[in-house]
């Protein structure tokens, strides 16, 4: 769903079905002329990284992007299937101008998305993706086509899986090493398909390794980060010290333990906060989480003289907090998990690798780091409505949720959000009991279907 106005702009790029607008070859030739308009601010050469996942419309939009770039007289850097934040690693390191990334992330293969790094490998600004949407309404700029040998090239980075391999290698401390350990991983048949592997086992680990022979049609399909029904039975099966399950584009994971019970990204976030804690390299004590972290995610962080501060939903938001506050880590209960001592976005591959180090360091299974945080019952209930009003002005839904809030006060939590994408009101209760936050969530449900369904 585009935002603050804008038509093609969503929470993370633009996202649609592959060949329907916006996701049209047209259209990513507009998006190319456009990021190149405005990243050519000096009158030198500019270069421009294109990326993608493994879907089959990845050829052709990757095609439109390169041809609207170098037709505005900035040079291509190609490098293939890449997960996302790769994409934003080379970008960054090659002094690049921006980075493209050519993916709809944990989306069915249909799908695709486009979305856009900067020269320092964060996600553009809101200004700059409206200056982006500017440009495209303009259809009569002729003055800004160059000609003969001012037109750009398209060069392919061949080392590109190499580089990104050594960088994921090099967050992972030097005196440790995954010798001795059996780790199934899967990736998606997604962007991860040659590096994850490449990566955990150059640093010593026995790979298993599936969801790694894409065809352009079976990115997330029944494996990775949704889907880790076929990751569980394959470490139960090998006996594996730890699954890791990444999503289509690389920049997720949630893991499995050495039992086969599922370990969520706000596991990940606590495992991985304590030992900061531990060490003195957590800024400022904080860990940045979304309003959708449980709230079990809390205590223990707490306990260890740290704190949780939470934005709205969406990695974007993480990453302005971390920026705005000084903090280096955060993320989100999906398994987008930022640690800017490495990275500049969510990266699954390093993520892993800084659950395996408190592993390796503290020689402690997975099951048992992960079992100092405990889950809240949580309901999730979502309302189609016809419009997105703001639920603080209606007085039936805003009494309902503040009754909710009131008996769950010390004991648990509820809020209710708009879905960024889709016609829905998200409702979710916290609480010690299942039964009574159930009924608390179809009280506000009630409300909500009255006032605006």
């Amino acid at each position: 769903m585009a935002v603050d106005g804008r038509k093609l702009f969503g929470t993370d790029g633009v996202r649609g079905i592959a060949n329907i607008e916006p996701m049209t070859a047209e259209t990513a030739l507009k998006l190319g002329r456009a990021i190149a308009y405005v990243f050519k601010k000096e009158p030198r050469r500019h270069r421009i990284v294109i990326g993608k996942d493994t879907r089959l419309s990845g050829y052709m939009l990757e095609s439109a992007m390169m041809a609207g770039i170098c037709s505005m007289g900035v040079d291509t850097l190609m490098v293939g299937p890449l997960p996302t934040p790769g994409i934003a690693f080379i970008t960054s390191s090659m002094r690049a101008d921006a980075g493209v990334v050519i993916s709809a992330s944990h989306n069915p293969y249909q799908d695709n998305g486009i979305k856009f790094f900067s020269r320092t490998g964060f996600k553009l600004p809101d200004s700059i993706e409206a200056e982006i949407e500017e440009f495209i309404s303009d259809d009569n700029d002729p003055t800004h086509r160059p000609t003969a040998s001012a037109v750009g090239k398209a060069y392919r980075i061949d080392d590109a899986i190499g580089r990104y391999v050594v960088f994921a290698k090099n967050t992972f401390p030097k005196e440790l090493t995954l010798e001795g350990l059996k780790i199934a991983v899967d990736c998606a048949n997604g962007a991860t398909y040659k590096v994850a592997p490449e990566v955990f086992s150059e640093l010593g680990a026995d790979v298993i390794s599936i969801g790694v022979k894409p065809n352009g049609e079976n990115i997330n399909k029944d494996c990775g980060s949704l889907h880790p029904e076929g990751l569980i039975a394959e470490v139960k099966r090998t006996g594996a010290n730890i699954g890791i399950a990444l999503d289509g584009d690389g920049d997720r994971c949630i893991l499995v333990d050495e039992k086969g019970n599922l370990i969520d990204g706000d596991h990940i976030m606590t495992v991985i906060a304590l030992d900061m804690i531990k060490k003195g390299t957590l800024k400022n004590n904080t860990l940045v989480s979304t309003i959708m972290s449980n709230s079990g995610l809390e205590a223990p962080i707490e306990k260890a003289g740290g704190r949780v501060v939470r934005t709205g939903v969406g990695d974007r938001y993480v990453v302005d907090e971390m920026i705005k506050g000084g903090h280096n880590f955060g993320g989100e209960q999906s398994g987008h998990i930022i640690s800017m001592d490495h990275t500049t976005t969510g990266d699954g591959v390093i993520s892993s690798l800084q659950t395996l180090a408190v592993m390796v360091r503290e020689g402690r299974a997975l099951s048992e780091l992960a079992s100092v945080m405990k889950t809240y019952p949580q309901i999730l209930l979502n309302v189609k409505v016809k419009e997105k009003k703001d639920l603080d002005t209606i007085k039936p839904v805003a009494k309902a949720l503040k009754d909710v809030q009131e008996r769950l006060k010390g004991r648990g939590r509820a809020f209710v959000r708009y879905s960024g994408t889709e016609p829905l009101a998200r409702i979710t209760v916290e609480g010690e009991s299942e039964t009574e936050i159930k009924a608390m969530a179809e009280d506000i449900a009630v409300a909500i279907r009255k006032e605006l369904a």
